[in-house]
């Protein structure tokens, strides 16, 4: 499962490609692509994290990917939490961290 949250208005077609790219260099099956568009909010308060929690729950999932760490929490606790849960559902969290050389951008 991919996870990307941004801004509404933030065009994240790139990120969410880069995503899909990477998961399939590594053979990963892509289950569904979850957008939260709500801004960094605290992860309680994301109805597309819940959801792919829910997927990874459901064995519909067996990893939530994501492009940054910020996109879960900026903030380490809050981080750690959520990928502790993940855990527990059954699933891991896996941070691609991309740069803007790796992007393709200057």
């Amino acid at each position: 499962m991919i996870y990307l949250c941004a801004a509404p208005n933030t065009n994240i077609d790139k990120t969410r490609a880069y995503c899909e790219d990477y998961a399939r260099t590594f053979g990963w099956e892509i289950t569904g692509v979850i957008e939260d568009r709500v801004g960094l909010l605290p992860p309680a308060g994301r109805e597309g994290l819940e959801r792919a929690l829910q997927a990874v729950e459901e064995q519909r999932a067996g990893a939530v990917l994501t492009a940054w760490r910020s996109m879960i929490s900026t903030i380490a606790q809050e981080y750690d939490e959520v990928a502790r849960e993940i855990e527990k559902r059954g699933g891991f969290l896996h941070v691609m961290n991309l740069t803007s050389e790796w992007m393709g951008e200057s």
